[in-house]
């Protein structure tokens, strides 16, 4: 694991801005706590010092997870899939109950919407940002493997991806494409009882972006779109994800501020860098900054939360960074089971000013229905801990490496759906054996 920040900066420059005539000056320290900086790809995006990064190699061997396996007797049907040639006109998923998780900006953010069915008819639907993917590319992206596997048919897996929107003129339509997905989950829902897990896959991942390019994973989303970043995703890991949310930066304050706030238990490490993404996101959304001044748990407002969301610069890195946004998400579920149906839709309405998403009206609105049944029981990052490294490959920079793929996707197989037996594709061991020889000259 690279230095901490605090050991790399001056401690005396940890201020990230200044007061002048009344308004908030950005110090040239402000750049790292951007994550549209000019020169992103020039840099570490864990903390911009690529020179300083570790790139020491990680164990690797498969983890396995007790858990009762569950089946279903839903069929699918595939067809021009990887893999093999199925008949039928692609698979329709018959149960959509899930969660409707709201995904914010380069960290996350998620709101369970806890309300009854007719409320939600109040919605303005009409904001939220419907695209209709290609079916074939979808599902030429789904292996044989995972489309015949009897345990997967019982899940819904969505794909939730976080965007930076913050300038619009800059980031215009960069929620439909052209930026990175700084958050990238899956939400694994069991449609037979309610279950839900939550898997990071860690942003600078280095995996196949679905076209025979390695480098870092968020780089599909800005190349292709959703589609892109879906097939990714199914290529890599043996998913079968058909559908996406995406959410821009914006959409979580609004959120996390009409939730009344979140609680967070925030640590002394962490206060500094918090309060400098604050005063960065101020000064770009004219927004109060009101800096956290106390450690330990306390309700942090929208944009606290972001900011919170967004730490990278602390023991753990972008590792910690993405367990902060699922410890933000899970906060905000529960924060929004004591939400009253007004204030819940007036939540729901903001949501959507900034959503992207596969799902239709109907769709959403079984989401929402169903929502009340739902509880998150585990969460996670891919790749494992024990079976990741980190190190600068060549001009890609700093990348999180998967150590051996296939062992990391039969983890992930374990511990989404309780397969202690699954069988890796062919393609997933190709993808594997690439990337290992790939990054092996920098890990050895």
């Amino acid at each position: 694991m690279s230095r901490r920040d605090d050991e790399y900066y001056d401690r005396d420059e940890r201020r990230s801005s200044h007061k002048n005539n009344g308004e908030v000056r950005k110090s040239t320290r402000d750049n790292r706590y951007r994550d549209d900086y000019e020169d992103y790809d020039d840099y570490d995006d864990y903390d911009e010092r690529p020179a300083r990064r570790s790139s020491n190699g990680s164990k690797s061997h498969s983890s396995s997870r007790s858990g009762a396996k569950s089946h279903s007797s839903s069929t699918r049907s595939h067809s021009s899939r990887r893999g093999g040639s199925h008949g039928g006109s692609g698979k329709k998923k018959n149960n959509k109950k899930a969660i409707f998780i709201l995904v914010a900006e380069v960290l996350v953010a998620c709101i369970l919407v806890l309300v009854a069915y007719h409320v939600f008819f109040k919605v303005d639907v009409t904001k939220v940002g419907k695209v209709n993917m290609n079916e074939e590319v979808i599902s030429k992206s789904i292996s044989e493997a995972a489309a015949e596997n009897e345990q997967m048919k019982g899940y819904t897996n969505i794909a939730l991806f976080g965007v930076d929107t913050r300038d619009e003129a800059k980031n215009q339509g960069a929620i439909k494409k052209n930026t990175r997905t700084d958050t990238i989950i899956i939400a694994s829902i069991n449609n037979e009882n309610g279950e839900v897990k939550l898997c990071s896959v860690y942003r600078d991942t280095y995996l196949n972006l679905s076209n025979d390019e390695y480098t870092k994973c968020n780089a599909a989303y800005a190349e292709g779109g959703p589609e892109q970043a879906i097939s990714m995703l199914n290529m890599n890991l043996d998913m079968d994800i058909e559908d996406f949310i995406t959410i821009g930066f914006k959409g979580l304050t609004d959120v996390v501020n009409a939730l009344g706030g979140v609680e967070i238990d925030v640590t002394e490490a962490e206060i500094s860098h918090l309060n400098n993404y604050q005063a960065t996101m101020a000064t770009e959304l004219g927004l109060e900054y009101v800096p956290v001044t106390s450690t330990g748990l306390q309700t942090l407002n929208g944009l606290q939360a972001t900011a919170y969301c967004r730490i990278r610069y602390t023991a753990g890195d972008d590792f910690k960074r993405a367990e902060r946004q699922r410890t933000v998400l899970m906060a905000c579920l529960d924060k929004a089971k004591g939400k009253s149906y007004s204030d819940l839709e007036t939540i729901a309405n903001k949501a959507f000013d900034e959503t992207y998403t596969s799902l239709d009206l109907s769709e959403i609105l079984e989401l929402l229905k169903n929502v009340a049944n739902y509880n998150v029981v585990d969460n996670g990052g891919f790749p494992e801990e024990s079976m990741r490294a980190t190190g600068t490959i060549g001009k890609k920079g700093s990348c999180v490496i998967a150590v051996d793929l296939a062992s990391n996707v039969k983890w992930l197989h374990q511990f989404l759906f309780n397969d202690s037996d699954y069988t890796i594709s062919s393609d997933v061991q190709k993808y594997s054996d690439k990337i290992k020889s790939d990054t092996d000259p920098y890990l050895n």
